[in-house]
């Protein structure tokens, strides 16, 4: 297997974006990458799109990759469609790294693109309300609300039943469960996501930058208790793309403004027992990952997770070995996850606050990244950052994300 690098990024503004199609935003990002690493078209000899919603978003559903790319010359080459929830642009990026990796292709492009803001009702219904997906998160919250039913909200709590979202019930049980077993406060996940609101007001491409007290996030109105509004990542638009090669063509590109990829490694979720959280599929592929890359978690110097709600930060940080398992509250709350911590975790704003337009999240982490590593991360800039790691989930399947994927870089 030949070594790979990450030699281009690009990624638009997340946020609204009603004049753009997916299409349009794609192209920008991947523009965009090409330029970063001073390719062309041309040299891109294998693709990897992802996205989620376009079939129900804008009709289409077959080969939205090659529509969206062929009219700036990404044509001739293997081209893969690719839908993997959240995490399919990470799924993108682990496919192009090892399809170069075994010489298939010396150079290959990842690229998510998602639009989901609609003022289309039925639209939102159908890309929000997949019978399975509705019916298996549903039996997760009807399976085990029972256990968190004596974690209750102070009486000074208002909830507003018009904001209730399934899939936030589903994280906020397991964030009472977290609660109940390891002592995890309200307030603690109210610093995750002041944590992550205070970065992404460094960060020009997130689609929110604003900063939020502890004490504003937990006043603010509930989506599903312990989580209120600015705890829960948002409905974005947005496009993001990565550009690899195998180090034999390395010189051809920015080999000074590289990253090495030291890992990339994918686990799908399991029929496990809920408590049984070392055979996550986060935790495994991170096991994996770290081996893979020779490393531990504490020699990482920055990192971003999925945090679709500020638990699952927590839980995420906890998984990938951060910090032990039940301690993610308390090691948010020492600051060791803050820009200028120990271990400076979603330093854009995460998708609290830089937004989650779905299949684009995966490679936006890996855009950070390499921010990161390069040191043109501006005034959030992580000191010293050689090596970084990205972990991506999506979907929800049985009692966990449906799968995860855990990338590990170092600077070239």
């Amino acid at each position: 297997m030949r070594e790979v690098f990450i030699v281009g990024v690009g990624m638009t503004a997340f946020g609204l974006h009603a004049d753009k199609s997916t299409g349009d935003m794609a192209r920008e990002a991947v523009l965009k990458a090409l330029k970063d690493a001073d390719a062309q078209p041309s040299d891109v000899g294998v693709t990897f799109y992802a996205n989620t919603a376009g079939g129900a978003i804008e009709g289409q559903f077959g080969i939205k990759g090659q529509h969206a790319l062929r009219p700036i010359g990404i044509q001739g080459g293997p081209f893969v469609n690719v839908e993997n929830a959240c995490y399919g642009s990470s799924t993108a990026l682990n496919l192009a790294i090892h399809h170069v990796a075994s010489g298939q292709a010396d150079v290959g492009l990842a690229v998510g693109s998602e639009k989901l803001n609609t003022d289309d009702r039925e639209k939102r219904k159908t890309t929000f309300g997949q019978p399975l997906d509705v019916a298996g998160v549903k039996k997760f919250v009807d399976t085990y609300s029972a256990l968190v039913a004596n974690i209750q909200p102070p009486p000074s709590v208002e909830i507003d039943p018009k904001m209730y979202s399934l899939f936030m019930d589903a994280y906020s049980i397991n964030a009472r469960l977290h609660m109940k077993k390891y002592g995890t406060t309200w307030e603690q996940m109210a610093q995750v996501a002041a944590k992550n609101h205070h970065h992404s007001t460094m960060n020009p491409l997130a689609q929110f930058q604003k900063d939020f007290s502890v004490e504003k996030i937990m006043a603010s109105k509930v989506i599903a208790w312990p989580l209120t509004l600015p705890m829960c990542s948002p409905i974005s638009d947005g496009a993001s793309a990565v550009v690899v090669c195998s180090g034999d063509v390395l010189e051809r590109f920015s080999p000074k403004r590289a990253a090495k990829v030291l890992a990339s490694v994918m686990r799908s979720g399991t029929d496990r027992d809920i408590n049984d959280v070392e055979n996550a599929a986060l935790r495994v592929a991170a096991k994996r990952a770290f081996a893979q890359a020779g490393i531990t978690p504490k020699d990482a110097h920055v990192a971003e997770v999925h945090d679709a709600s500020a638990y699952a930060e927590i839980n995420q940080i906890e998984l990938v070995g951060f910090c032990d398992i039940g301690e993610g509250g308390r090691f948010t709350a020492s600051g060791a996850t803050a820009l200028g911590g120990s271990i400076p975790v979603n330093v854009s704003g995460g998708l609290e606050s830089r937004g989650h337009p779905v299949a684009a999240t995966g490679a936006a982490q890996i855009h950070e990244l390499m921010l990161q590593l390069r040191g043109e991360a501006g005034a959030r800039q992580v000191d010293g950052a050689r090596l970084a790691v990205a972990a991506c989930s999506g979907g929800f399947l049985g009692v966990e994300d449906s799968g995860s994927c855990v990338t590990i870089l170092s600077k070239a």
